[in-house]
C-alpha cells in the first residue's frame, strides 16, 4: 500500500473532531461498562458464553469489516471493476453458511475456548501446539496490517504524525480490551458496524449521484475499460488475459473454496465471536446472521471504488498522482460536508480498530489458554490466567506495532493479507475438514498436514511464482494457486500418514467427528463409516485431481 496522496488532506474542522472525540469516549465507556461482567477467565476470553445471537452476529461481520477491507476492496473495485463481488458472494457467504450449519456444532459442543484447542481434542498435543503458534503469529501480523494502514490514512487525512496515530489507536484498543475483555470488544464491534455503515452509505449515494446513477457509472466505465469491467465473470475464461490474473477455475477453487473456507471456518478472530454466544442455537445462527449484511456490504465498498475510477479516469497511474488505495479518501474529500465528514473519518478509524481488536482479542485467548496455560504454567488459579490475559494483551498490541513495519514492505495490503491466509488458514482448514469428516484420520496426521500445507503454500509462492518457474499473471492469482497447493499437499500428506500411524480411539472421538454422537448432542447424524468422505483412496485421488486442475490453466 503506497502512502495516500498529500492532496487528499481533508478540510476537517471543530465539528468533525468533536464527533471523533465523542466516539472515543463512548468506546472507553463500553469498556468500563463491560468490566463489571468480567469475573473469570471465561468471562474475559469468551464473554462467559452469554451473548445473544444478534450481538455475536453483528460482531462477527464487523470483526471482518476492517478498514483494510474497506480501503482494499474499494481499491479492487477501482482497479478490477465488478469482479470484487467474488470476495463476497463466492469468497464469504457459502463458507459462513457452512460454518454455522456444519462446523459450529463441533466447536460449541466440545466446549473448546479456541480453534486450536479443538485440534488438541481431535488429534494430539503436537498438532495443537503448532496450530496455536501459527495462529498467534498470524494474528499479530494481521493486527499490524490494521495499525499500518491506520497510520498512513490518518497522517494523510488529518495531518497527524504516523507514530501518534499508531500509539493513539493502539492505546484505545488496549484499554477497552484489557478493561472489559471480549465483551468490550464485541459490543464495540456492534457499535463500529453501524458507524462504518453511517460512513459508507452516504459516500455511496452521493458518489452515484455525482456520476449520473448506475447507468451513468456503468456507461462511463464500459467506455473507458470495456464491457468486462462491469461483469464479474468477463475475461475469466481459461487462457484469457484479465487484470485480476485469475481464471474462473482458480477463482472458484482458490478463492471460493480453499481461501474462503480456510478463513471463515478456522480463523479464530471470527469463530471466537460465535463461541461467545449463550447457547448452541445462538452460536449456529451467529455466522448466518452475519451472512445477510455481508451480501449487501459489497455494494458500499465496491461502488465508491467504481465512482473514483470515473471521477479520476486515470487513477492508479503516475500521471494522476493517486493510487487505487486513494479511492475512498478521494470521495470523502470531494463529496462529504463537515459533520458528515467527521462521521466518515470516525467510521474509518472504527473499522481499523474493529479489525485490530478482533485479532488482538483472539491472540490473547490463544496465547493464554493454548500456549501458556497448557505448556508453560499449568494448574494456576483462574485469577492468575485472568491477570496474564490482560498482560499478554498489552504485549500483543506492542508486537502489532512491530509487525506494522512488515506490512509496510508490501505494495498492496490486500494482497499481503491474502498471502497470509494462504500460508496459515488454508493448512489449518484442511486438517479440520479431514479430521471432522474422516474418523480414521490418525493422531499424527494433524501436525504433518499442517507442516505440509504451510510449506507447500510458501514454496509455491516464494519459489515457483516469484522465481518465475510458473507463469502466474499477478500476486493475487498466485495467492489463489498457493492456497490450492497448500490444501492439496496437506490432504495428501494426512492420508499417507494416516495409513501408517494409529488412529485415535473411538471413545475419544465422540462429538468430534461427523457421524459420532456427542454426549450432550440433541441429535446425531446417522451416516455410517461407509460414507464417501471416509474413504482415504477417494480423498487422495480427489486431492491429486485438484492439484492437476490448479496448474492446468497456466500450462495452456
Amino acid at each position: 500500500m503506497q502512502y495516500l496522496a498529500e492532496g487528499l488532506r481533508l478540510p476537517t474542522n471543530g465539528l468533525d473532531y468533536t464527533i471523533l472525540a465523542i466516539y472515543f469516549v463512548v468506546v472507553l465507556g463500553i469498556g468500563f461498562a463491560a468490566r463489571a461482567s468480567v469475573k473469570t477467565s471465561l468471562d474475559f476470553f469468551l464473554s462467559g458464553r452469554s451473548l445473544p445471537a444478534w450481538v455475536t452476529g453483528l460482531a462477527f461481520v464487523a470483526a471482518n469489516l476492517g478498514a483494510t477491507e474497506i480501503l482494499g476492496m474499494a481499491a479492487t473495485g477501482a482497479q478490477y471493476g465488478v469482479a470484487v463481488v467474488h470476495w463476497y458472494w463466492i469468497g464469504a457467504i457459502p463458507a459462513m453458511v457452512f460454518l454455522g450449519l456444519v462446523m459450529m456444532p463441533f466447536y460449541y459442543r466440545s466446549k473448546v475456548r479456541s480453534v486450536p484447542e479443538f485440534l488438541l481434542q481431535r488429534f494430539d498435543r503436537s498438532a495443537h501446539l503448532l496450530s496455536s503458534i501459527l495462529f498467534a503469529f498470524a494474528a499479530i501480523l494481521i493486527a499490524g496490517v490494521n495499525l499500518y494502514a491506520l497510520s498512513i490514512v490518518v497522517e494523510a487525512l488529518l495531518g497527524w504524525d504516523r507514530w501518534i496515530a499508531i500509539v493513539v489507536a493502539g492505546v484505545f484498543v488496549l484499554l477497552y480490551i484489557t478493561i472489559g475483555g471480549l465483551s468490550s470488544a464485541i459490543y464495540n464491534e456492534v457499535l463500529q458496524f453501524f458507524v462504518i455503515l453511517a460512513a459508507l452509505i452516504p459516500l455511496t449515494i452521493l458518489g452515484l449521484k455525482r456520476v449520473g446513477g448506475w447507468d451513468g457509472l456503468s456507461g462511463s466505465l464500459e467506455k473507458q475499460h470495456g464491457a468486462d469491467f462491469m461483469s464479474a465473470w468477463g475475461g475469466t475464461g481459461i487462457g484469457d488475459a484479465n487484470p485480476l490474473g485469475a481464471n474462473w477455475l482458480t477463482i472458484i477453487l482458490g478463492l471460493g473454496f480453499v481461501l474462503s473456507f480456510g478463513y471463515w471456518t478456522t480463523n479464530f478472530a471470527e469463530v471466537q465471536r460465535a463461541l461467545s454466544a449463550k447457547n448452541l442455537s445462538a452460536a449456529k445462527r451467529t455466522p448466518l446472521i452475519a451472512a445477510f449484511p455481508k451480501i449487501f456490504i459489497v455494494f458500499v465498498v465496491m461502488i465508491p471504488g467504481l465512482v473514483a475510477a470515473v471521477v479520476v479516469p486515470n487513477i492508479g497511474s503516475k500521471e494522476s498522482g493517486l493510487t487505487y488505495n486513494d479511492a475512498i479518501p478521494l470521495l470523502m474529500r470531494e463529496l462529504l460536508p463537515n459533520g458528515v465528514l467527521g462521521i466518515a473519518v470516525t467510521g474509518l478509524l472504527a473499522a481499523f480498530m474493529a479489525g485490530m481488536a478482533a485479532n488482538v482479542s483472539s491472540f490473547n485467548t490463544v496465547f493464554t489458554t493454548d500456549i501458556w496455560q497448557r505448556y508453560v504454567k499449568k494448574d494456576q488459579s483462574d485469577e492468575y490466567y485472568l491477570r496474564f490475559g490482560r498482560v499478554i494483551t498489552a504485549v500483543g498490541v506492542l508486537a502489532s506495532i512491530g509487525t506494522a513495519f512488515i506490512a509496510a514492505s508490501f505494495s498492496n495490503i490486500m494482497t499481503y493479507l491474502q498471502t497470509l491466509f494462504s500460508f496459515f488458514n488454508v493448512p489449518m482448514f484442511v486438517v479440520f475438514i479431514i479430521g471432522m469428516f474422516w474418523k480414521r484420520a490418525s493422531m499424527k496426521s494433524g501436525v504433518w498436514g499442517l507442516v505440509a500445507g504451510t510449506t507447500a503454500a510458501m514454496v509455491n509462492y516464494f519459489v515457483f511464482y516469484e522465481q518465475g518457474i510458473i507463469d502466474i499473471p499477478s500476486d493475487q492469482g498466485a495467492n489463489f494457486v498457493s492456497a490450492i497447493v497448500g490444501f492439496v499437499a496437506g490432504a495428501v500428506v494426512m492420508v499417507v500418514v494416516t495409513l501408517f500411524t494409529a488412529p485415535k480411539p473411538d471413545a475419544e472421538l465422540a462429538g468430534l467427528v461427523y457421524g459420532t454422537e456427542s454426549p450432550d448432542a440433541d441429535e446425531a447424524p446417522d451416516e455410517g463409516d461407509s460414507a464417501w468422505y471416509r474413504k482415504p483412496a477417494l480423498l487422495g485421488w480427489g486431492a491429486i485431481v485438484l492439484a492437476a486442475l490448479c496448474y492446468l490453466p497456466y500450462s495452456l
